[in-house]
């Protein structure tokens, strides 16, 4: 459904995007995780043609973003980092109004209507002014805009920002019904959301894409092992050189007389650990592991990519007028 290659995007001599390549698929939803100025929104403003890439192409649902922009809006819904809403109007007159510049009419125009407002939860702020609306239902009638023509593309620039925890359960529970027949991207800065929401993630730093994959593929890429922490009710005075000729146990330290912290570098490493202690009778307090954490894997890459290129972009030729 989406299909960016070599996507690069520069401003003077500010690099916003470099050579940034990805595909995503029908019935996925992809992440776009990175911190502020990562290329996040620059990538979605590429893909929604409203800006035009200096270098590289991307196809939406087979539609060439720079030779065929229109064909390519008909075919997505975007909710922007700035909400596209009209503030005087009451949420009825904005979906109506949005749905009718989508080329809705008639029953199929109340239908959709009714649908979004149901799936967005409107139904109580149905004919409140938008001036009127707290930031999170302002953030849930944007996305209702986006959804209203039911678009095969769902592009998502931060779509829970402004949310409470009830809504942000809604929210996601929402895409992932998208996500069964459409290709849905979002982006975000919140490691915990990504993993929350997306199938796959795509790693972005100064521009680049640094890391591409589940997020298990990606603390794999990063080196990011889980940790394994055994603790023993009483110390044992060879405990520390038995658990570290245990296959799959690496960087044993120990954690005071009777505590051990390790890394996996193999499947299985819990249960041996348990043979082990077992054998040895070993009084087990604690036997527990921790899976590699998300922020380590995100400092990895994104510190890899920085280092690998801080240079700043030389002029390019854009390829033609933002549609």
């Amino acid at each position: 459904m989406i299909d960016a290659r070599g996507l690069s995007m520069s401003y003077g001599l500010v690099r916003a995007l470099d050579d940034a390549t990805f595909k995503a698929e029908r019935g996925e939803v992809v992440g776009l995780l990175g911190s502020n100025g990562a290329g996040k929104t620059t990538t979605m403003r590429i893909l929604t043609t409203f800006l035009v890439p200096s270098r590289g192409s991307a196809t939406v649902a087979g539609f060439d973003v720079v030779k065929d922009p229109l064909e390519v809006r008909r075919r997505i819904g975007y909710l922007p980092e700035s909400l596209p809403l009209y503030l005087a109007m009451e949420v009825r007159e904005c979906l109506a109004f949005v749905g009718r510049a989508r080329g809705l009419t008639g029953a199929k125009l109340k239908d959709r209507v009714d649908w979004v407002v149901e799936k967005c939860s409107l139904g109580t702020m149905f004919h409140s002014p938008v001036l009127q609306l707290s930031k999170g239902y302002r953030q849930r009638t944007a996305l209702a805009q986006a959804l209203i023509h039911d678009p095969e593309v769902v592009i998502l620039d931060e779509p829970t920002t402004g949310l409470d925890p009830h809504q942000i359960v809604e929210i996601r529970n929402l895409i992932r019904e998208l996500a069964k027949t459409k290709c849905v991207v979002l982006s975000t800065h919140i490691l915990q959301e990504a993993n929350a929401l997306a199938d796959r993630l795509i790693v972005m730093s100064g521009g680049r894409i640094a890391g591409v994959g589940t997020a298990d593929e990606l603390l794999a890429q990063a080196g990011v092992r889980a940790k394994v922490l055994l603790r023993l009710a009483a110390p044992s005075a060879d405990a520390f050189a038995k658990l570290s000729a245990v296959p799959g146990v690496l960087n044993p330290v120990a954690r005071g007389e009777a505590a051990f912290e390790l890394e996996e570098s193999s499947p299985g490493v819990m249960e041996r650990l348990g043979a082990l202690a077992h054998a040895e009778r070993w009084n087990v307090a604690e036997l527990s592991r921790q899976p590699g954490r998300l922020e380590d894997m995100f400092l990895e890459l994104t510190r890899t990519a920085e280092t690998r290129d801080a240079r700043p972009a030389a002029p390019a030729q854009a390829t033609g007028e933002a549609a």
